[in-house]
């Protein structure tokens, strides 16, 4: 309960930040503008989040007759977690990785590279599968794509600002609030960052709790943990070509995973933290 408070909080200083940086460029017509924005783009992310990113890494739906093993795991874990059976599809990348996706359980998709297949045991992927379902079930990929929809408008936006501030237009340096150009650039600079803090805030907490739900749901904490391990040391030694920073917060370890200074502004908790949390279950 304490975690849905959190995230509704997260999320409702998302929004004001970006109704902040429309009322900055537009006076009050810019905070309606922003409102609407925001309210589009978050009506479009639910209803279209799944189509599209499984669109984009060129995942392939499969049945039980052609990935019996995958597609059994999957099936057995719905069941354990009293579910419906969610849609499996194979993304074709030799690099190891897996996501879910959806709106709610009723319409959701896990997926996983055919890179995964070949390094993980059955048990390090069962706990792969546990730790999307329970993704699906505490509808995270829902409040992660609000997320990182509102942040990514608020990084527009501020990039929208610093052109406004430097050709003086937006409010004027008298109008009360207004802050002149200098607290326009502030602005500017500040909200986007402040908005990315915000989302992997957000982003963070949640993978906490799916690592949790996960080993709880399989029974097998041990073999997440070894899991997680491997793909840590995969994303590091080779990112995924396909993979946006749009996306990476979906991945059950990020993607474009480069250098120790990246991981600060990570949407992911470090792997160390987590195998640690895991071990103590």
């Amino acid at each position: 309960m304490m975690n849905q408070i959190k995230t509704t909080l997260l999320l409702t200083m998302l929004t004001v930040l970006l109704v902040a940086m429309g009322g900055a460029i537009g006076g009050k017509t810019g905070m309606i503008i922003a409102f609407l924005i925001a309210g589009g783009m978050n009506f479009f992310a639910y209803w279209n989040s799944d189509k599209i990113v499984l669109k984009m890494y060129n995942a392939r739906e499969v049945t039980r007759a052609e990935s019996p093993d995958f597609y059994g795991i999957v099936e057995n874990l719905a069941r354990k977690a009293n579910m419906p059976m969610p849609k499996v599809y194979v993304i074709p990348s030799d690099t190891p990785n897996a996501f879910a996706t959806g709106r709610n359980p009723q319409n959701a998709a896990v997926a996983a590279t055919t890179g995964i297949m070949r390094i993980l045991s059955r048990d390090e992927l069962e706990g792969v599968m546990a730790h999307e379902l329970t993704h699906v079930m505490n509808r995270d990929t829902l409040i992660s794509t609000i997320a990182a929809t509102i942040a990514g408008a608020i990084a527009m936006l501020g990039n929208m600002l610093q052109w406004a501030a430097i050709f003086g237009m937006g409010r004027s340096d008298d109008e009360e609030g207004g802050g002149g150009i200098f607290g326009a650039l502030a602005m500017a600079i500040i909200a986007p960052i402040a908005a990315m803090l915000i989302q992997m805030a957000v982003s963070r907490s949640r993978e906490f709790m799916a690592d949790e739900g996960g080993a709880k749901l399989c029974g097998k904490p041990k073999a997440l943990a070894s899991a997680l391990t491997k793909l840590q040391q995969a994303a590091t030694m080779v990112p995924m070509q396909e993979a946006t920073p749009a996306t990476s917060h979906m991945f059950i370890v990020n993607p474009l995973t480069a250098s120790r200074l990246a991981s600060l502004f990570s949407t992911h908790p470090s792997t160390e933290d987590r195998v640690a949390r895991l071990m103590a279950m």
